[in-house]
């Protein structure tokens, strides 16, 4: 019987969605089912570019349905809605994050213009996506990283409205086929923030030159120079401060998609992984039989649910962002380095009970265990990331504002909001809910509450005994704070989406003992740092908490793992 809370290809159908999103969801499995596993590994091995999968995407019209907004709209089922993008996601990352890429960087890659007031290069961009083209973001330098402060991509002014680019970009993907490359760059003529610049280019241009593919992988992920480019007028989509914020609205929008993305992945190798150790005799007995193996698995099992459920629940504060309720800023860094984290701590899990296995080249795990590493390292790096997300941390703690509730989301609607951000500044302002009534609502739950005595004693902390002035410069020291913090707002929204679901306590209570465990050893990494000071020595040690032990209820949990066993193999 297959487990409701994972992808099952066997048993898949979207059927909260509309009858086209359903479609193409379904489509797009049964293309990677018909194509089989042999041929979607040699494809991985053998560094194919996508030209099939592509092909397959432009027929179905997967991207212009799913990428074009409403307002660039050929017809009633093109939207941008986040709900089934996430969808889409997570069944490219349990085929292979390389079919992920492609789509990924192509979301990158229309920020830009979609928040663009340019009606040309919107039109443009939703003609191209049409006939099935991909798309490219150029920020990144091979020198400066993705430093926008310190572009060297100059473009000179032609005396004509336009101007001439002419500099490179490193770590761009689909820079090789991209039919319309979105390039950040500065002005010669004007210093400052008033001077940078987004345009379009084409990678077919004479002026683009393809310099080469920095990855050994079907990704194309690319350097590229422009020689005396030609940028008219109708090329420019953003100048001044727009452009900046256009650079940093367009991460925010395309940061989110590596948390369903890492999802898919587990899931896939979850299947393998647990098939194999139930099916392997060590010592006479099956894998499974051992306790340490038991307990490995439930903890990934537990681990992937927690990340489902926070990403589903962060879907429906992106979807239903304002002006006034900027809450998707705090929640989407925590998808991406929250829930990629979790992804590697699942599949290490995985691998220390199946070992050898992991290495086989007719395994998904395989290039699972390669590629789950790339998702934190995307889109700004774990620390960059909890870096963010620490500005939120006092208001989100301890100031909370009244907020309507916000409702599952996955009506057929446009995302507006996300193309119309505004300023990316601001943050040390944005408000919050309350994060205690989660909690409270399952304060029954033996690990609920332990881990909620863990989250009212970082409130604690950060009132009595937060980092000086001096300690606000350790980033060593910020980091192992921003992991505790990030822990009570991946339980609330767990707990927010387990009461809209209805998810089984035995499960809830299971993953909250893995929660209380985490925080128990961030507290203590915390206590270890150079200059944590007395006061937050003891706070730390006074934090670590032991989960409650229930043995039935573990019992329960590894039922629904050992059911995993069989329950999917894909097609050869």
């Amino acid at each position: 019987m297959a487990d409701p809370l994972l992808f099952n290809p066997r048993t898949y159908d979207p059927a909260q969605f509309d009858p086209e999103t359903r479609r193409l969801l379904r489509a797009t499995v049964d293309w990677f089912e018909d194509r089989g596993k042999r041929r979607l590994i040699e494809d991985y091995r053998s560094r194919a570019w996508l030209a099939d999968f592509l092909a397959f995407a432009a027929k179905e019209g997967l991207f212009a349905t799913f990428l074009t907004p409403a307002s660039a709209a050929g017809n009633k089922d093109q939207r941008w809605d986040t709900a089934r993008i996430a969808a889409l996601n997570e069944i490219f990352g349990f085929y292979g994050l390389d079919y992920w890429y492609a789509w990924q960087v192509t979301i990158l890659g229309l920020g830009p213009v979609w928040q663009s007031d340019n009606t040309a290069a919107r039109t443009r961009a939703a003609e191209l996506l049409t006939q099935g083209e991909v798309f490219a973001f150029g920020l990144s330098e091979k020198t400066h990283g993705a430093d926008i402060y310190s572009t060297d991509m100059p473009l000179t002014p032609d005396g004509d409205g336009g101007f001439t680019a002419e500099g490179s970009k490193y770590y761009i993907g689909n820079g090789n086929a991209a039919g319309l490359v979105s390039v950040f760059g500065r002005r010669t003529d004007i210093e400052g923030p008033d001077g940078y610049v987004f345009f379009a280019a084409d990678s077919r241009h004479p002026a683009y030159q393809l310099v080469k593919n920095v990855v050994d992988s079907s990704k194309y992920v690319s350097e590229f120079r422009l020689d005396n480019y030609p940028v008219g007028p109708e090329d420019v989509l953003h100048t001044g401060r727009a452009a900046f914020d256009a650079a940093l609205n367009t991460v925010n929008v395309g940061k989110f998609n590596l948390c369903t993305a890492s999802i898919g992945i587990c899931e896939h190798a979850m299947y393998e992984a647990v098939t194999h150790a139930h099916n392997r005799i060590l010592y006479g007995r099956p894998v499974t039989a051992f306790p340490h193996v038991r307990r490995e698995l439930a903890d990934a099992y537990v681990r992937l649910v927690g990340m489902k459920l926070f990403s589903d629940r962060a879907v429906d504060y992106f979807r239903s962002a304002s002006p006034d309720d900027r809450r998707y800023l705090l929640f989407n860094p925590m998808t991406k380095m929250k829930v990629t984290t979790e992804g590697e701590k699942v599949i290490d899990l995985m691998w220390d009970v199946i070992a050898a296995k992991g290495f086989e080249k007719d395994t998904y795990f395989a290039q699972a265990a390669v590629e789950i590493r790339g998702l934190p390292k995307l889109e700004g790096t774990v620390h960059v990331n909890l870096a963010l997300i620490l500005k939120f941390m006092r208001n989100h703690l301890l100031n909370p504002a009244e907020f309507a509730p916000v409702p599952t989301r996955l009506d057929a609607a446009d995302d507006t909001f996300l193309f119309e951000q505004g300023p990316a500044r601001g943050l040390g302002s944005v408000r919050f809910h309350d994060w205690r009534p989660a909690y409270d609502a399952f304060a029954g739950v033996p690990n609920v509450a332990r881990f909620r005595e863990q989250a009212d004693a970082l409130c604690e902390f950060v009132a009595t005994a937060a980092p000086d002035e001096e300690q606000s410069r350790d980033l060593d020291l910020l980091l192992a704070v921003g992991q505790l913090f990030a822990l009570v707002v991946h339980g609330q929204l767990i707990l927010e989406q387990a009461r809209l679901t209805g998810l089984d306590e035995d499960v809830l209570d299971e993953l909250f003992s893995v929660l209380v465990r985490d925080f128990s050893a961030f507290a203590v990494d915390l206590h270890g740092k150079d200059s944590a000071t007395a006061d937050q020595q003891r706070w730390a040690l006074g934090a670590v908490r032991r989960p409650v032990i229930d043995e039935a209820r573990s019992g329960r949990v590894w039922e629904r793992v050992e059911a995993l066993a069989g329950a999917y193999e894909m097609a050869p």
